[in-house]
Order: structure tokens, then sequence, then C-alpha cells
């Protein structure tokens, strides 16, 4: 019966520990070129709180100086409206923020509504706005980038919380590792995404161990993205992570469970 017993246990503890194929991202072999599916890249359509900067370069340098923020000396050399010190991270207190109302305020010009835009359709705003200044014979080039994308990430990640990666495009993965990356105890096969658009939210789910995650829409993450990082059911049993750890859990409540019967009978 005890040989029976400690078979069980052993038998217990393997089928506990966290299998390593749960920890792995991105298993199994890259489909063929023709097999793989177009990652669905539709672009970010701006949002209230959203920051954006805003490059502008004309041949009239000086007509250009009127448009630039008035307490930015840094900005008036480079010619932009906004911070150039994007990858700093200062561009997101230079940039234009969205208010409350999805406009955003440029000197001379006033208000503009960009909500529900992309940064595309601003540009092509903002042409139509600046020709109205500028002569038939003189050029202008406007760039319109989001000033970083912000997510918050919690659960089982090792640094939780609301993180900013200074780039145009980030992938999940990207901002997994710029978290700390999920801990052991994280569902790797489930990661859910919960995101905001102008129509209202989206709930997705992601299977980080496959390769097919490339092909989920919540691949590339957008601004104001919310990451849960849900636990295994190891954890929630409170089970260790290895077969060694769940051996000695399972016998230290196997010693207590028989310490209690022993001292019960004695009483």
């Amino acid at each position: 019966m005890f040989k029976y017993s400690i078979f069980l246990l052993l038998l217990f503890a393997f089928f506990s520990c966290v299998p390593n194929k749960d920890l792995i991202y991105l298993q199994g072999e890259p489909k063929e070129p023709t097999e793989i599916k177009k990652v669905n890249r539709t672009p970010y359509r701006l949002q209230v709180d959203d920051n954006i900067i805003i490059d502008l370069k004309s041949t009239n340098k000086e007509l250009i100086s009127f448009f630039l923020k008035s307490n930015s000396s840094e900005n008036a050399n480079a010619n932009s409206i906004g911070s150039q010190s994007y990858e700093s991270g200062s561009g997101y207190f230079n940039g234009y923020n969205v208010d409350i109302h999805g406009n955003i305020r440029l000197p001379y010009i006033g208000e503009v509504n960009v909500l529900g835009y992309t940064t595309t359709e601003v540009r092509k705003k903002l042409e139509d706005e600046l020709k109205k200044y500028f002569n038939e014979n003189e050029e202008i080039f406007i760039t319109v980038r989001l000033s970083g994308i912000k997510y918050t990430i919690i659960g089982e990640i090792n640094s939780p919380g609301t993180k900013v990666i200074y780039q145009n495009n980030v992938t999940i993965l990207e901002a997994i590792a710029n978290s700390g990356d999920i801990t052991i105890f994280g569902n790797r096969k489930s990661i859910e995404i919960v995101r905001a658009n102008p129509t209202g939210k989206e709930k997705f789910s992601i299977d980080l161990t496959k390769m097919d995650a490339f092909d989920s829409e919540a691949f590339f993450i957008k601004p104001n993205d919310f990451i849960q990082v849900k636990p295994i059911k190891q954890k929630s049993i409170g089970l260790g992570t290895t077969g060694l750890e769940s051996l000695t859990t399972i016998i230290s409540v196997f010693s207590l469970l028989t310490s209690i019967i022993i001292i019960s009978k004695n009483l």
C-alpha cells in the first residue's frame, strides 16, 4: 500500500510540473511563403489622449518658423512641429496631445480635429490647411507619427505596469520583452489583449507558443492596448514549476496530514 501511495505521488508530481513545451515561444516550422497569411496591419485611428509628432519642412524656412512651437529652440533648428527627440521619449511631452474633444492645437492654424483619423489622413489634412499659407512654387513636406506606443500589461509578468515604447510599430513579443518577460507561471498559450477603438472595445487571445501567432491581428499591439497574462493551473493549486518542486509540495502536505492523523489518534 505504501509503495502504491509513493507511486501515485510521483505520478502526480510528474504531471503537475510545467511542461517545457509550454515555456517556449513560436514553436513549429515556419510556413512556406505562399502559405503565410498577411498580418492584419489595419492603420491605427487616433483617440483621445494620444500624442503625435508633426514634422514640417519647406523651402520657405522663415514661414515655417511661424508654425513652430515658440518655446522650442531645438524644434526651430530642426524645422519641425513637435520634438525631434522621438527615441528618448521627450517627444511625448513636446508633441501634440489629442484633447477630450479630439482636437490638437497648432500655432496660427488653431484647433484641428484628428479623432478617428489615421496619421496619414492627418498629414493630408494638414497639407491642405498649410497650402493656404504657402505659394504654389514653395514645397512643403509633412510627416505625422505617434510619439510612442503606450500599453498596460498585468498578470504573470516580471515587470507589470504601463509602458511606452518609442517606435511606430510594436509586436506583442517586444511588449513582453520590454516588461521583463512572462514568469514561469504565465500562460503563454492564451495572452489576452483588450483593445479600444472609436466604435468600442475588442478582445483578442493569442497563443505565443505557436508560429501562427504571426497571423494574429493582435500580434502588433496598438496604443492603449491592455494586455493580461493569466496564470497556468499549476499556480492556482499551489504546485511547483518542476517535478521536484511539485513532489516536495505534495510530500509536505502528505506529512502534515499524516501528523494530524497520528496526533488525533493519540488524543
